[in-house]
Parts: structure tokens; C-alpha cells; sequence
């Protein structure tokens, strides 16, 4: 009867052995698959929260999740705070591997080193337009990745334009558009001319027009500023003449108003197609290059961009460069333009003129304009630069300065700042 009893003992406890050996391999498993994921994971930051920009976004990264058998994790970013953000990760080691960074940011984030040098061997320059590279470089190393780029072109309305008895030709000089715009404004409830005021990060894209083609800047060549050159002055004296025969206000506002039909020319980007098109599909417009000062010149336009950068605080490089890759070639950046118009164009050269945008006018003219734009001077200073060029304008407008007084004083500020 013992030696019964103890044989069952004993098969119990081998099962029991079994058991536990497989609990054990189990755990194992589990945690080695954990590790290998862990492994297989990175994170990326962005500014593209809107439902259908996320949509078009969350497509193409699922297909890189599914081609590398990986996960990326996804934060979206407001333009308002996500630098802030960016710069609070930085500081406590919580940055994300792969950010999405504006073409105006670049240099103040490369200059900090808090960027890892990208690997032109896996990602050459000739991929891109050549225009898009300088806010890549910092030192003469790779710190970010073009992956879309665009710019502004004047939004005209037709209906207003035949009701002030003008040509249906969109004005060519910017002569022509004081001309356009003073016409246009004695309609009874109706604006001849947005003028874009107060608006920080906004503003100074529309004065960059003005300067650059009149001749100004902000830097000469050899990186000194020429804030309060002549050109620059008459340029800011244009701008005020031509607020006269309009309104002055944010972009969102003035957006809105053309939108309703209710302001007869205003500079603005590829959004307000996509706004026009869902508010107002029946509104007569047209889009323009920007007006220079001869008829067969056309005005230098501004143009930004996206880039992609990796974080120096990464453990996951190669995984994060094939992302970088993998988001910046024209293949997947055009499905992404194709879906949010906003977006505007690939940085790859290869996709910058793609058919799709011939078979859409007011995209091809985009395009067009595109060769006439340039991005802002590389400095890791540009924001606060761009701030004291937005005071100068504002001053300007509102007749609290002349436009010689109010470049004077900006010219001031930013040598003061850039001897700190």
C-alpha cells in the first residue's frame, strides 16, 4: 500500500515538475518576445493631428510597420506648444526617436546638439530639391531629412474683379495688385486686399515676399544684417499702402473671408483650396504667382518645409534612419501629398513634378511658383529673429512707426541679439 502511495507521490510531483518547467519556458518566451519588441519599437513626433491628416499618415507608417515587422508609436504636436514640448523632452532624456521638425526650426535644434548626424550614404542629397537642403545642414553635417515642401501664391477672386470692372487676368506687378485692391474695396461690404498683421509665425512669410522681391533681405553675404536696407524700407512702405485699400488681421480670419467670397486678393497657402472646397465649391477664384515688380518677373514667394531628424538620445538608430527613409521617399511622401493638400509637395526631386499636380491647376501653379520661393536664412536664432520682423511690420501698419523708424529699431534689436 506504501509503495502505492508513493508512486503516486511521485507521478504527482513530476507533473507538478512539468508544470512548472513550463510556466517557466512559457515566461520565458513571453519576455524574450517583450524584449524583441521592445527591440523592434520606436517613436516618432509630428504636427499632423488633423482626423485626415492622420488618416493619410497612419497609412503609409502601418506599411512600414508591416514591411519591417516593427512598431512605431505616434504622438501628434500642436504648432503652438510642440517646440516647448520637444525642448522639455530634450532636457529630460524623453525625446522621442524620430521628430518632425519646420524648415524655420531646424538650425535652433542642430545647433543644440540634441540631433544625431544622418548617414548620407543611406539618404543622399541628390534626392531633393536643391532649395530644401540648407536647413538640412548645420556645420556642413546632415541633421534632418527634407520630406515636403511648399509656399505661398495670391488667391484672387474673379466675381469680385468683373463686379469692380478689371480684367479677368490676375494682377502681374505689385503695382498691379494696389491698383486691383483700390478698385475692389469701394464695393459696398467688400475687402480689396487681405493684409495679414498680427500673427506670430505667420506675418513674417508675407514680409519675406516683399523684401526679397524688392531687392532686400535679412541677411547680406557674409551673414550681417541688412534688416533697415532701402529695399527692405520700401518694401514695408508697399505693404502699408496696399493695407489701405483692405483689412488688416490673422490669416485664419482673413482665410475665412475669401473663403465667404468676401475679399478680392490675399496671399495664402494650399489649405485654403481645400477650405474653398468644402465651404465654398461655387466661389469664382484663381490663383496667381506672386506679382513682382515687372509684369515678366515674378515676386520671390516664400517657401517652408518638413523635415525629419532624428534624436541623438536614440538606442535605436538604424531602425529609426530606415523610418527617416522610408517617410522621405517620394513613393510615400506623394500618397501622403496626394491625400492632404496642405501637405504640399515631396521634398524628392523625382516626385516634385508629378503628373498628378498637371491635372490640377491650381496645384500646378504651386508648382510653378515653387521655382520662385526661397526658405528662410539658417540661423538658429530665426525665431526670435522672425519675432522682432514681425514687430517692425506691425509698428509699420498700425502707424506707430514709419516703416524707415520701425526697420531702424529692428535692424538694432537683432544686432543686440546676435552679439549674446
Amino acid at each position: 500500500m506504501k509503495r502505492v502511495l508513493m508512486s503516486i507521490n511521485q507521478n504527482i510531483i513530476l507533473k507538478l515538475s512539468i508544470l512548472i518547467f513550463i510556466s517557466i519556458f512559457i515566461t520565458n518566451c513571453s519576455e524574450k518576445s517583450d524584449n524583441i519588441k521592445q527591440e523592434k519599437k520606436i517613436s516618432f513626433w509630428h504636427f499632423w493631428s488633423e482626423p485626415n491628416q492622420q488618416l493619410a499618415l497612419n497609412n503609409i507608417i502601418d506599411q512600414f510597420e508591416k514591411e519591417y515587422n516593427c512598431t512605431v508609436e505616434r504622438t501628434e504636436l500642436s504648432w503652438n506648444d510642440g517646440k516647448t514640448k520637444l525642448f522639455a523632452a530634450f532636457n529630460s532624456k524623453t525625446a522621442p526617436d524620430v521628430i518632425e521638425l519646420g524648415s524655420d526650426w531646424v538650425a535652433q535644434f542642430s545647433s543644440s546638439g540634441v540631433l544625431q548626424r544622418i548617414n548620407n550614404d543611406s539618404i543622399p542629397e541628390s534626392r531633393f530639391v536643391p532649395f530644401s537642403l540648407e536647413p538640412s545642414l548645420w556645420d556642413n553635417t546632415f541633421y534632418a531629412v527634407p520630406w515636403l515642401v511648399d509656399t505661398r501664391v495670391l488667391f484672387y477672386n474673379k466675381d469680385l474683379m468683373n463686379k469692380a470692372g478689371l480684367s479677368q487676368e490676375p494682377p502681374k506687378t505689385i503695382e498691379d495688385i494696389i491698383d486691383y485692391a483700390k478698385k475692389i474695396n469701394a464695393l459696398d461690404g467688400i475687402y480689396g486686399f487681405g493684409c495679414n498683421g498680427s500673427d506670430p509665425h505667420r506675418l513674417y512669410k508675407k514680409m519675406l515676399y516683399f523684401f526679397w522681391t524688392f531687392g532686400g533681405g535679412v541677411f547680406d553675404t557674409e551673414g550681417n544684417p541688412i534688416i533697415d536696407c532701402q529695399e527692405n524700407i520700401s518694401a514695408l512702405e508697399t505693404y502699408i499702402r496696399i493695407s489701405n485699400y483692405g483689412f488688416i488681421e490673422t490669416q485664419r480670419q482673413i482665410d475665412a473671408l475669401f473663403a465667404r467670397g468676401k475679399v478680392g486678393l490675399w496671399i495664402s497657402g494650399g489649405w485654403l483650396l481645400e477650405k474653398i472646397n468644402k465651404e465654398n465649391p461655387k466661389l469664382d477664384f484663381g490663383v496667381a504667382l506672386m506679382p513682382g515688380l515687372k509684369a515678366d518677373e515674378p515676386g520671390i514667394s516664400f517657401a517652408g518645409g518638413e523635415y525629419l531628424s532624428i534624436s541623438k538620445q536614440t538606442q535605436k538608430y538604424d531602425l529609426a534612419l530606415k523610418f527617416v527613409e522610408f517617410m522621405t521617399n517620394g513613393e510615400n511622401s506623394i500618397k501622403f501629398c496626394k491625400q492632404v493638400i496642405e501637405a504640399g509637395f515631396p521634398a524628392d526631386i523625382n516626385y516634385y513634378n508629378d503628373p498628378y499636380y498637371k491635372q490640377h491647376e491650381n496645384r500646378k501653379l504651386f508648382s510653378e511658383q515653387l521655382n520662385y520661393a526661397r526658405m528662410t536664412p539658417v540661423s538658429p536664432k530665426w525665431l526670435d529673429i522672425e519675432a522682432i520682423i514681425e514687430k517692425a511690420a506691425v509698428e509699420g501698419l498700425y502707424g506707430r512707426k514709419s516703416a524707415t523708424g520701425a526697420l531702424r529699431d529692428a535692424q538694432q534689436s537683432i544686432e543686440k541679439m546676435m552679439k549674446k
